[in-house]
């Protein structure tokens, strides 16, 4: 266990991630529309600033701001000739607000969807896939990741290439899904076939860590893990990074509903679960961040909470409970429907 993030998990009950992206840079003067990623070459202050916010509310473990750093996300902004360009300097400005904090944290090096839909639903190929990951790869790994995130997946497919490109990079990889359709992706992945899907892929291959993020909320997140508790294996690595609570329209702009106090009790929920990663996704701001730190430091760890447990602490789920339970994977939707949204972390 010679990487930084099996070292952290080999010696700490839990590691504690960061919360939103976008959420925070839109917080500093990031316009919609705008190109998050831009930034790392035009607002590097701000990007320290967002980066520092999270180190210094307790995150272990914080996210480059490269979501959107395949050269098939970057082209919509006229930038897909600066994939290396971009995400190595993303990777660089987390190292340096790392050292100048002081604290030990994990450099992570943020991978998000492609945009396009994978073969035999869409037009992109497996190695096309695989390639367009590994160059932002190598970029995050020159910048100095300590280790890979995937996030925000909705295929299998487009989660294998990605994993593959990781292998061909040669850093560790964390990979999430976004289950955010009665308790599945939206081309139909259940929790309990990721875990699956995760075990069938080998050693060389297999993940660190995966779990969920984003989705519809902290209690649909959770419930889907329990779901899943006949195919999670007892050495497994456990990741969840739910959605602060459901957005809003609130004076003309999308707030989320979560607050601290709850996002603290769905840290403490999901850390009784057994999941080793806990962090948040849209809406979580530094200081929900600071709040689940100090819940996961002063709150005893409790008994394996039930369906009832999560739904009592965090309120009902979105979707049916049945669905959320379910473990069948539904079809794949047809070709159509253009690009994967992106997420609004």
């Amino acid at each position: 266990m010679t990487d930084k993030l099996s070292q952290f998990l080999a010696t700490r009950p839990w590691i504690l991630a960061d919360g939103a992206t976008g959420t925070n840079l839109f917080a500093l003067g990031l316009e919609h529309g705008d190109a998050p990623e831009r930034w790392n070459l035009e607002e590097t202050d701000k990007v320290k600033a967002h980066y520092r916010s999270f180190i210094d509310a307790g995150s272990d473990l914080v996210l480059t701001n490269t979501f959107g750093g395949t050269a098939n996300r970057l082209k919509l902004h006229q930038m897909q000739d600066q994939v290396h360009e971009i995400n190595a300097a993303a990777a660089r400005l987390l190292k340096e607000a790392i050292a100048e904090s002081g604290r030990d944290v994990i450099c992570a090096g943020d991978v998000g969807p492609t945009g396009d839909l994978f073969q035999p639903v869409g037009p992109l190929s497996f190695e096309d896939g695989v390639a367009a990951f590994e160059a932002q790869m190598k970029g995050l790994k020159d910048g100095g990741a300590d280790v890979l995130w995937v996030e925000t997946m909705s295929s299998e497919e487009e989660y294998k290439a990605a994993l593959e490109a990781a292998h061909r990079v040669g850093l560790p990889v964390v990979g999430t899904m976004s289950f955010d359709t009665n308790g599945r992706t939206m081309m139909g992945v259940a929790p309990k076939r990721l875990a699956a899907l995760v075990h069938e892929c080998g050693h060389d291959h297999a993940p660190v860590a995966y779990g969920g993020n984003c989705g519809t909320g902290a209690p649909d997140l959770l419930v889907g893990i329990i779901s899943a508790a006949d195919e999670i294996r007892e050495d497994d690595v456990i990741v969840t990074k739910a959605n602060c609570g459901i957005p809003e329209y609130v004076d003309g702009a999308i707030r989320y509903s979560g607050t601290p106090e709850l996002m603290a009790d769905y840290a403490c929920l999901a850390r009784d679960l057994g999941v080793r990663i806990i962090g948040g996704c849209c809406g979580t701001q530094p200081g929900h961040v600071a709040a689940m730190r100090r819940a996961l430091e002063a709150v005893p760890r409790g008994p394996r909470p039930t369906v009832e447990d999560v739904i009592a602490k965090l309120g009902k789920t979105t979707g049916s409970t049945l669905d959320l339970l379910s473990d069948e994977t539904a079809a794949a939707p047809k070709r159509g429907g253009g690009r994967r949204r992106r997420s609004a972390g």
